[in-house]
C-alpha cells in the first residue's frame, strides 16, 4: 500500500495517474479518481418479488344476462315498394346479426303486456308483432334488392301483408325490438 502525500494510483477507468488519496472504489470493484466515480444505477437492484396473485373468497362466475328489448325511434319501419313485403327498420347500432330471430312490439299497455304496433301502409301491427319473431337481414334494403347502411338497420319479410304503396314510414312511438320471450 503506497503512503504519503506523493503517492499516485492509475485509474481503472481512463488509465490516468491520479493522486491515491483522491481515489475511489466504486459498487463494481472499480479503483477510479473521484471525478469519475459512477454510483450504481437504481435499475441495476432487483426489487423484492411479491407473491403471487391468490383467488378470492366465494368467487363466482360471471353470469349471461338475458336479452333484453331496444327501444326504437317513432315510426321505425318502412316498406320499401308497393306489392311488397319487406319491411325495413331503423334501429341506431343494433350490433344483430343476419339470421338472428327478432320479435316486434308495440308501446307497452297498462296491463304489464305489450299493443301492437300501429297499422301502417297496408301492414297491420298485429302482423309485424307476431309472437314468433322474424328471421332478420342486416342492412337497410331499396326496391331494387340493394343493401346499404347495415350499422343502424335491418329488414325483414312480414307474413301475409304487403305495402300498398311503398315507402312509408309507420308502426307508431315506443316500439320495441328484443327477443320472442322476454326472462327475467
Amino acid at each position: 500500500m503506497a503512503r504519503g502525500k506523493y503517492s499516485k494510483a492509475i485509474s481503472d477507468r481512463s488509465g490516468m495517474e491520479f493522486p491515491y488519496t483522491e481515489m475511489m472504489k466504486e459498487w463494481n470493484g472499480s479503483f477510479v479518481h473521484r471525478t469519475e466515480y459512477e454510483e450504481k444505477h437504481p435499475q441495476l437492484e432487483l426489487r423484492a418479488r411479491s407473491a403471487d396473485a391468490e383467488g378470492l373468497l366465494n368467487a363466482r362466475v360471471d353470469r349471461t344476462e338475458n336479452e333484453v328489448i331496444a327501444i326504437l325511434g317513432p315510426d321505425p319501419f318502412e316498406t320499401i315498394s308497393a306489392s311488397s313485403g319487406i319491411i325495413n327498420v331503423f334501429e341506431k347500432s343494433h350490433g344483430r346479426s343476419t339470421s338472428d330471430t327478432v320479435r316486434f312490439r308495440g308501446a307497452p299497455s297498462t296491463s304489464a303486456s305489450f299493443n301492437n304496433p300501429v297499422n301502417f301502409d297496408g301492414i297491420t301491427g298485429a302482423n309485424i308483432a307476431k309472437s314468433a319473431g322474424y328471421s332478420i337481414t342486416v342492412g337497410k334494403r331499396d326496391s331494387s334488392g340493394n343493401i346499404t347502411n347495415t350499422t343502424d338497420f335491418y329488414h325483414f319479410t312480414v307474413d301475409t301483408d304487403t305495402a300498398t304503396s311503398g315507402g312509408v314510414s309507420g308502426g307508431g312511438n315506443n316500439c320495441s325490438a328484443g327477443p320472442a320471450t322476454l326472462t327475467a
